[in-house]
């Protein structure tokens, strides 16, 4: 979207004061902890871009809270899965062999947006060490929380979401939907016996560049809007510049989701 039409499609002017007063208006207060899925051009023109958002949330939540984003890098996975686009089948074991390894400071996000980059180059952020699954982190808990994630555990119980899942984290959609929603990828690996399938990544161990294997839970995220339109509880509305927002408690909406999925199993586990 061209800033142009951005500027023409944004009414009043906007700025870090005005998303400030929004944010409190929805809820979010001081010492909160707050997972954050966001779209920029969603919320139209705003003075300061994405800085003007990272730092309207820092200052509502302040030290005290936690401001945690998604920022996985799904370029450094195996090649055999790429569809968006696919690379010639010749190269998928020289993009094994000389990807770089996952550095938190230096790799690329992918698909994750403007805001979580700019949260990113916040000196005091986090990231987590996973090469594809990674989060970032702001905040009282942001050390704590994205101290480690398991190669084959990137979203359950020893991940950074198992550590929120413990403390009374908020999960912000700002105009995006519950495919985008992260922390129910939880609920899928929590599951009794989810399918997997083989996954790779260049990493660093034990100081040295691998191409590093492992077993990856498959995940659907095109399942999560049906959780969310079934959730029993709060799921609150409202807006942040001109993006529509949603905001829920992380932990019922996680463990409804894992009943959820136990009664609506995916037709994959169905055939096991």
């Amino acid at each position: 979207m061209s800033d142009l039409f951005q500027i023409l499609n944004t009414p009043d002017f906007q700025s870090k004061d005005s998303l400030k007063q929004q944010l409190l208006e929805l809820g979010i207060a001081a010492g909160d902890h707050l997972i954050v899925h966001s779209s920029l051009k969603s919320i139209g023109w705003v003075a300061g871009g994405a800085q003007a958002v990272v730092e309207a949330l820092m200052e509502i939540l302040t030290p005290e809270g936690t401001l945690v984003m998604p920022s996985q890098s799904a370029d450094n996975s195996d090649p055999s899965y790429w569809m968006a686009p696919p690379i010639p089948e010749n190269w998928h074991q020289p993009t094994r062999d000389h990807m770089p390894a996952y550095d938190p400071a230096l790799t690329n996000m992918r698909g994750m947006g403007k805001i979580p980059e700019c949260l990113h180059r916040h000196p005091a952020t986090i990231r987590s060490p996973h090469p594809s699954h990674s989060f970032i982190a702001w905040g009282r808990f942001a050390a704590e929380w994205m101290a480690e994630q398991p190669l084959e555990d990137s979203f359950g119980k020893t991940s950074p979401l198992g550590k929120m899942m413990e403390h009374p984290v908020k999960i912000l959609l700002i105009g995006t939907g519950f495919d985008s929603c992260t922390a129910l990828h939880y609920a899928e690996f929590i599951q009794p016996a989810p399918s997997r399938s083989p996954q790779g990544a260049a990493m660093y161990i034990n100081g040295v560049r691998h191409w590093a294997t492992y077993d990856c839970i498959d995940m659907d995220s095109d399942r999560f809007p049906g959780i969310a339109k079934d959730f029993p509880g709060i799921i609150a509305k409202g807006v942040l510049g001109q993006a529509e927002t949603q905001l829920t408690d992380m932990r019922p909406l996680v463990e409804f989701a894992s009943a959820w999925l136990q009664r609506n199993p995916a037709p994959r586990e169905q055939e096991n």
